[in-house]
């Protein structure tokens, strides 16, 4: 589970890094939600994490599963319009943001940890 303060880190990471390139962006976003677009990083924020979180690999097909099996599998919009969603394409770059703000954690910990 996590904070309203992490969600919210993670997702300015990921707006930066993602949303950035998301050619399906509307103007003005992100946020995309209120612009009429439904996001599925803005929809599915905490299962991405938990995803990402659990493949645990150097490979990308254990992650591309989790997103699969977590996510997509859950979604409103599986099969219909909107699927495949901007993330097919983006994915990579969802890991890298979530990596991110998990190196910046670990070396806030890190310092914290020193005498």
């Amino acid at each position: 589970m996590y904070t309203q303060a992490e969600l919210q880190e993670y997702l300015e990471e990921i707006r930066k890094q993602v949303c950035s390139r998301c050619i399906e962006r509307p103007p003005g976003g992100p946020p995309c939600a209120p612009l009429g677009k439904m996001c599925g990083i803005e929809f599915h924020l905490p299962k991405y994490l938990e995803a990402v979180h659990q493949a645990d690999s150097p490979m990308i097909q254990p992650y591309l599963d989790k997103i699969d099996e977590q996510v997509c599998n859950e979604c409103p919009r599986l099969d219909c319009d909107g699927c495949p969603c901007p993330l097919d394409y983006l994915v990579v770059l969802l890991m890298q943001a979530v990596d991110t703000v998990d190196q910046r954690h670990a070396e806030c910990s890190a310092r914290a940890a020193e005498p």
